[in-house]
């Protein structure tokens, strides 16, 4: 659930830490969002809206009183690609849009030589190399390469990598 505790700066200024959890899927845009946290401090004339934390949000979608408009098409992702996408704005690009996050993943592989050679069989590359020769195939110097190259890009995590394409 991606959620923003939202209080305002008045209130953190007089020692107050008064606020409230916003369950971001409740709202459909940031305008309808930011509507409600008004409502919520209306006991201020115009309140100065400050998020003090935030749960399964990527920090470069929100900040003390920064709110991305990319959230709400974050939270609409599975868990799958929220993962891949927030490894790929930490890691690669933070200001890319999901769209673009997402058509860059390449998987999740046990090292940088598995995508490799996931990636010989899937483009078919093995099978123009005859039976006899396949084994003298080097896919951690591909990967390595790949990486050195600008091509891809891998994130650790744990025991696997996500692999992103970079062209």
């Amino acid at each position: 659930m991606s959620k923003i505790y939202v209080s305002t700066y008045r209130k953190y200024n007089e020692g107050n830490l008064k606020g409230e959890w916003l369950d971001l899927s409740n709202f459909s845009s940031k305008e309808e969002f930011i509507e409600a946290c008004t409502q919520l401090h209306a006991d201020e004339g115009q309140p100065e809206l400050m998020f003090q934390d935030w749960e399964d949000v990527p920090s470069s979608f929100v900040g003390e009183s920064f709110l991305d408009d990319r959230i709400w098409e974050w939270i609409n992702l599975d868990s799958h690609e929220k993962e891949a996408v927030q490894a790929y704005m930490e890691n690669v690009d933070h200001l890319a849009t999901i769209a673009t996050a997402i058509e860059s993943y390449s998987g999740t592989h046990d090292s940088p030589e598995a995508w490799a050679m996931e990636f010989w069989e899937e483009t078919g590359m093995l099978d123009q190399v005859p039976e006899f020769a396949q084994g003298y195939i080097d896919y951690e110097q591909f990967a390595r390469d790949a990486r050195l190259g600008g091509d891809m890009v891998f994130v650790e995590k744990g025991r696997r990598v996500r692999a992103f394409r970079c062209n």
